[in-house]
């Protein structure tokens, strides 16, 4: 042995050829399987919508142009949001289905974005997981794509991280940002709504990608459940119950602040995320106001009955950490409340009045 520094150094073990036996991929980490997700994941980049993209994956840093974006924008400010998935992974995992959690990536955080009237320019993921496994990351990579051409946006880049001994086998996490744009004059920011301003709710797919802590204890470990059980009340199996990917309104609430915002009849957004809905929706108002929830006014998907009848959860607690099945809150002028209504019926929406502004 030879001292080094006032340590023992021992020379790396050798191979038959005469080189140095300790590599990265002995170490857990396989460059030549990263270099593949790479190349797979700028095939799916390719499918988003690039008006706008400068350079894309592949870079040290994605470059997008504001003034080829399709917009002639006096005072853009931008706007970032960034969010996961959270435990709804586990199911994914459990179920060896990972397209749809990529489709969540997106949503959650595009659907935050898009509460400040903003429109989605871009996004960027970050996928880590212990061994990297690429037709999975393939697979989670299709799912952004699905997202991103659904919100309008560009998937510019991200990065994915191999990380040996930090996750479990076959597990991964996930991170996305989305970065968007609006005029500065027409900001959602909650100074616009009053008392007496009506909440209308736009429906949910389900879950969506919050709740998932609870929802697992109950389902799984609470009434024995497994992905594959069938329940009458749901008509499939458990898993793809869970697993029904976020919906993305970006589209609508673009079209229905188009519609409505010149005369703000339409004066705020609320993504009805973790916290549910009492813990969302003063998020859109100003200071001093709050909200009435009339909890009657409509009935949420059978998921949600099934979760609070086989773990004895209490309905106050239901209603704080999960969306109930509306997914968006729209805050509306009393007097336009109707025809808001009307034009999300004609959209294909079953939206409902389920509240009101409140002092």
């Amino acid at each position: 042995m030879t001292p080094i520094s006032g340590r023992c150094y021992t020379p790396a073990p050798v191979g038959p050829d005469g080189r140095s036996s300790t590599t990265y991929r002995a170490a857990g980490v396989d460059l030549e399987a990263k270099d593949r997700v790479v190349q797979r994941i700028a095939v799916q980049a390719a499918r988003t919508p690039s008006r706008g993209v400068v350079a894309g994956v592949g870079g040290f840093a994605g470059l997008f142009a504001l003034a080829d974006a399709g917009g002639t924008w006096r005072d853009p400010v931008l706007v970032a949001c960034t969010d996961g998935v959270g435990t709804k992974l586990k199911v994914a995992f459990a179920c060896g289905r990972h397209r749809g959690v990529g489709v969540d990536l997106v949503a959650m955080s595009v659907n935050d974005l898009v509460t400040s009237g903003a429109r989605p320019l871009f996004f960027l993921d970050y996928i880590a997981t212990g061994r990297l496994l690429p037709l999975v990351c393939e697979e989670v990579e299709a799912g952004v794509a699905d997202g991103c051409i659904e919100a309008g946006c560009a998937l510019l880049g991200g990065e994915t991280a191999e990380m040996p001994g930090f996750y479990g086998h076959g597990e991964y996490d996930l991170a996305g940002f989305c970065v968007g744009v609006v005029e500065r004059g027409e900001v959602l920011d909650g100074r616009a709504a009053r008392p007496g301003d009506r909440l209308v709710g736009i429906p949910s797919s389900g879950l969506h990608s919050n709740g998932y802590s609870l929802a697992r204890r109950v389902l799984f470990e609470t009434m024995g459940l497994g992905p594959a059980s069938v329940l009458p009340e749901l008509a499939r199996p458990l898993g793809e119950v869970l697993l029904e990917p976020t919906r993305i309104y970006a589209r609508l609430t673009a079209e229905l602040l188009s519609a409505f915002r010149r005369h703000e009849e339409v004066r705020g957004l609320a993504h009805i995320t973790g916290e549910g809905l009492p813990g969302n929706v003063p998020r859109a108002l100003a200071p001093g106001l709050g909200l009435r929830l009339d909890r009657g006014a409509w009935t949420p998907p059978p998921i949600f009955e099934v979760i609070a009848r086989g773990g004895g959860v209490a309905p106050d607690e239901m209603l704080r950490v999960f969306n109930l099945g509306i997914g968006m809150v729209a805050v509306v002028a009393e007097g336009a409340t109707g025809r808001v209504v009307r034009w999300l019926a004609d959209k294909g929406e079953d939206a409902r009045v389920i509240g009101e502004v409140v002092a």
